[in-house]
């Protein structure tokens, strides 16, 4: 009776073990390609949306004046 229990177990570990190892392959599998796809139609020549290059703030008043609005708003609650 422990054998066929000891058996039993050690199918459910192989098997669990190889469906964890699988998912976790293809998942890396996926990323990469999801990976290769942005950099293709996301390189830094598409990048005007995503990027703030066209808005830099050199002004070091503007940005002491939005920290100290985002702290005083965060004390009120």
């Amino acid at each position: 009776m422990e054998t066929s229990l000891i058996g039993e177990g050690l199918k459910f570990l192989i098997l669990g073990m190889t469906t964890v190892y699988l998912f976790l392959y293809l998942m890396v599998i996926i990323l990469k390609l999801e990976s290769k796809i942005i950099k293709k139609y996301f390189s830094k020549n598409n990048q005007t949306s995503l990027s703030l290059s066209n808005k830099n703030i050199n002004n070091n008043d503007e940005i002491i004046a939005v920290i100290t609005a985002a702290i005083t708003e965060y004390r009120k609650k």
